[in-house]
């Protein structure tokens, strides 16, 4: 499983490391054309958790496609459950989970742990847009070989803004590109690679 690699407590606080600006809580809502265009190409067969649902933006697309979501996050935005630690819950609260992380020290690797161990309890799928860039670090490489994604969807169009805010993007805002992982019951599993285009999936598409 994906390795913890920091020292940090679990709460989710306000970073600067990597832009000008760092949205507290790391909020990054997700284009709803990447949740749209991950959909069209994977499916689920249960009620599904979103651990880091912001205002919704997973949760919305999720709901309009028929599936049964329960929405938590540590911030209250005004949507879903608010108050919830994901990375200190004991049982889970759907068979399957899909969300996009907080990334900052080490809190995806986290969230990827804590929700691979949940669905061992349930077994259910796990699914992450992750930054395209965290499958290549030598800290995770021993931990993707004892439980690989079953598969990747490198999307070719997606950028989250801060606070969903454009105007406090930076320059490294729209260099990140970023991939659907997803993780199933299999034990034995080569993954597979699949490129999804957003552009069909934006305001007036499918």
């Amino acid at each position: 499983m994906i390795p913890d690699i920091t020292n940090q407590g679990s709460a989710i606080r306000p970073s600067r490391r990597f832009s000008a600006y760092r949205a507290p809580f790391e909020f990054y809502p997700t284009p709803p054309e990447a949740t749209r265009a991950f959909l069209a190409a994977e499916t689920f067969d249960g009620d599904i958790w979103e651990p880091a649902c912001g205002q919704g933006a997973i949760s919305k697309v999720l709901l309009k496609s028929g599936y049964q979501v329960v929405s938590t996050d540590l911030a209250d935005y005004g949507y879903g459950k608010p108050d919830v630690d994901f990375l200190q819950t004991k049982l889970p609260r759907a068979k399957h989970i899909v969300t996009n992380p907080p990334y900052g020290r080490g809190l995806g690797d986290r969230f990827v742990r804590k929700a691979l161990e949940h669905t061992e309890l349930t077994r259910g799928k796990v699914a992450m847009l992750l930054n395209l860039s965290s499958l290549c670090h030598p800290s995770r490489h021993d931990s993707f070989m004892r439980r690989p994604p079953a598969r990747i969807y490198a999307l070719d169009d997606c950028v989250c803004y801060p606070n969903g805010d454009a105007k406090l993007a930076s320059r490294h805002t729209h260099q990140h590109r970023y991939a659907w992982l997803v993780w199933t019951q299999e034990r034995e599993v080569q993954t597979a690679f699949h490129w999804l285009t957003t552009a069909p999936y934006r305001k007036g598409g499918a």
